[in-house]
């Protein structure tokens, strides 16, 4: 049987795109021989400019794009595959920009299943967060972002499992920022000043461009939003109650040269709050559900060293998930909630469970 050719538009070449594409490349034998799949990029896109692919040109993608892309519009997106005829469509969303998600629909309706590292389309307002379904729907398409949790963990797959076997979830708890596990796993365990950990974090890259937005809870709020509507919870954003680790003078309104010089300021009301707590305890942040009070928060916490979040390590996420079968005693998905690596091979993931289910509608339209 002749190997099922997946088409994907991929869109957004930063560090999780452009990793993607890489390990496509590394592994496209591996796909072929072991899943008789073979995965095309036909489309790559950055925010202003699109490769089309050329006969000949494969592998060479980089250097391509550099020479042939040209400024593009959705429009043209969609008339390329339909002139193309490119059938086995998927849109794949490494960007983090919120433009893009106003052309999911529109994409759906054109043969387009997605796959979104982007966490926007799934915290935006509930009307568009149905609609997007309804066209899923409709038009027989799915639509995959394990990745907006956790990066390469299974996490949105466990809880959506759970909910959907009929399991009775009561509180979804855990530490989702890669950044604020490094920052509080080390100044829990070291003597050092917070700022001087937060720099730290930021010279390895494991914050946002401006720190703020990972201080402000922002980030695990959105994550936090998405695990509630994954168990059908109607809450929107600002139903979240989120206890931001920004100071007043040290906050999203001041210019960033004041940030960036002002940091020290944190250390004191941070070192007040670690030797204020109960001995052999440590400081968390967390985002909490709690299912039966419809309870969103997102707080700093202190907790037991000997507790799950109490022994996390390095940059590592970890979620439990309590529920009715498993009583007082959650499940745990602990391990690396962020980096390119990851993050790239989650979205790969989601791409190759598209292309099974592709397999299976090809096989019974063909019997």
């Amino acid at each position: 049987m002749s190997a099922l050719r997946i088409n994907i538009v991929l869109f957004g070449i930063g560090n999780v795109g452009s990793t993607l594409i890489n390990q496509v490349i590394e592994s496209q034998k591996f796909f072929l021989e072991k899943r008789n799949i073979d995965l095309r990029f036909p489309i790559i896109t950055n925010s202003t400019l699109a490769f089309f692919e050329k006969e000949g040109l494969r592998n060479q993608w980089e250097a391509n794009f550099a020479q042939s892309a040209i400024p593009f519009r959705i429009e043209d997106i969609i008339e390329y595959v339909q002139e193309q005829q490119l059938e086995n469509l998927i849109a794949v969303d490494a960007t983090a920009s919120e433009e893009i998600i106003k052309n999911y629909i529109p994409l759906i309706q054109n043969g387009f299943n997605i796959v979104a590292a982007n966490k926007k389309a799934n915290t935006l307002h509930t009307d568009f967060y149905k609609e997007l379904r309804r066209n899923l729907k409709k038009y027989d398409k799915t639509f995959l972002y394990e990745t907006n949790v956790g990066a390469g963990l299974p996490v949105v797959q466990t809880i959506n499992d759970l909910h959907f076997s009929g399991e009775e979830i009561t509180k979804i708890r855990g530490v989702f920022s890669g950044s604020l596990s490094y920052i509080f796993n080390r100044f829990s365990a070291e003597e050092l000043p917070f700022s001087k950990i937060l720099l730290a974090a930021e010279k390895l890259g494991l914050t946002e461009p401006d720190s703020r937005e990972d201080l402000s809870g922002n980030d695990v709020a959105r994550k936090l939003l998405i695990l509630a509507r994954e168990i059908e919870q109607l809450v929107e954003f600002t139903d979240i109650n989120i206890e931001s680790l920004l100071l007043p003078n040290l906050n999203e309104k001041n210019p960033k040269s004041d940030y960036a010089v002002n940091k020290q300021l944190f250390d004191k009301p941070f070192q007040i709050a670690k030797i204020t707590q109960a001995d052999n305890h440590v400081l968390r942040y967390v985002g909490e559900l709690n299912v039966k009070t419809k309870q969103l928060e997102v707080k700093l916490v202190s907790v037991p060293k000997s507790s799950p979040l109490g022994q996390l390590q390095g940059a590592d996420n970890l979620i439990e998930i309590y529920t009715k079968s498993y009583g007082d005693i959650p499940i745990v998905i602990q391990g690396a909630g962020a980096g390119k690596q990851v993050t790239a091979r989650g979205v790969l993931t989601d791409i190759l469970k598209v292309a099974e289910k592709i397999k299976i509608q090809e096989a019974i339209w063909l019997s």
